[in-house]
């Protein structure tokens, strides 16, 4: 049996067209028209006699047989690139690439604390960080355009390809406030919270509703003047007083440094889970197994000094 010659000016469309998501994405970074470009990924698909794209419904989505091939695309185009450095002298070791997907309602200083072992581990890390809403991400996870999703909630069932939910931990809450106000909360904690202003996440979070049955646990209803899809603007806004807001006792430190906040009383158990999410039950990739057996180091609750 003859195997189809491979034409390489294809793959590489058919690659940037996979790597940005849509047709008309891609065109504008090549400079080429959109019929021009779906013509060569058409042909390439009749020498390989596979379908890569899933053309139905709105934008494209790589089928299985897409995502292994944009998988090796990438592989001998990162080859091509070493290749050229290599014989101008500026060889290295082999590239290791990771795309991660974050979502929105998991803080930031959370994900970085996690991710940032694996950039330590590699030195040949090319790390890119995608942020979204989770299903979004889901989706670019399944068409192949991220390697892992970390979220703070599992992947739900009606995922169209089996996606595999690795908890690496759980960490409890802690209400922080600009130092005055703390002081003022911290004498009758948690009761004191009843009617304070509270800065809380968007409430379409897992953590915004583990937090709200929290407050009906104990019977407080604090007075909400905000909601944040970001972590980081919702501790900006806290540290210039506008309210009371939770951190995850996992960086509190790091985060009271940066914003100047005080802690108001013990953490409670109203913090968020944090799930990695990947296609295959076993963790290939290299930075991918570092980030998840290191990731008991990030969830250890260390005393909190009130």
């Amino acid at each position: 049996m003859n195997l189809p010659q491979l034409n390489f000016h294809h793959l590489r469309l058919f690659w940037e067209v996979a790597r940005s998501g849509s047709l008309r994405a891609a065109a504008e970074r090549l400079h080429l028209s959109q019929p021009t470009i779906s013509a060569q990924i058409k042909a390439l698909e009749d020498a390989l006699d596979e379908r890569l794209f899933d053309r139905s419904g709105r934008g494209l989505k790589l089928t299985a047989q897409g995502r292994m091939v944009m998988e090796y695309a990438g592989e001998i185009f990162s080859l091509g690139t070493e290749m050229v450095r290599s014989l101008h002298g500026k060889g290295n070791a082999r590239t290791l690439r990771l795309s991660i997907g974050i979502t929105d309602s998991l803080p930031k200083l959370v994900a970085w604390q996690l991710v940032r072992p694996a950039v330590k581990a590699f030195s040949n890390l090319q790390l890119t960080c995608s942020e979204g809403d989770a299903q979004e991400l889901l989706g670019q996870l399944a068409s192949g355009r991220l390697d892992v999703v970390l979220s703070d909630e599992a992947a739900p069932s009606s995922l169209p390809v089996k996606a595999f939910s690795h908890l690496l931990g759980q960490s409890p809450a802690v209400f922080c406030a600009v130092p005055a106000l703390a002081r003022k909360l911290s004498r009758k904690f948690p009761n004191s919270l009843k009617d304070a202003p509270v800065l809380l996440p968007a409430s379409r979070t897992a953590w915004r509703h583990e937090m709200e049955r929290w407050f009906e646990s104990h019977r407080i209803r604090p007075q909400i003047v905000a909601e944040f899809d970001d972590a980081a603007l919702m501790k900006t806004a806290a540290s210039d007083g506008l309210g009371v807001v939770p951190i995850a006792a996992a960086v509190l430190d790091e985060a009271v440094n940066r914003y100047g906040l005080k802690p108001i009383g013990r953490p409670v158990h109203c913090g968020f889970s944090c799930y990695l999410i990947t296609l295959e039950r076993a963790m290939r990739h290299p930075a991918v197994a570092v980030i998840a057996g290191l990731s008991k180091d990030v969830f250890r609750t260390k005393a909190v000094k009130v």
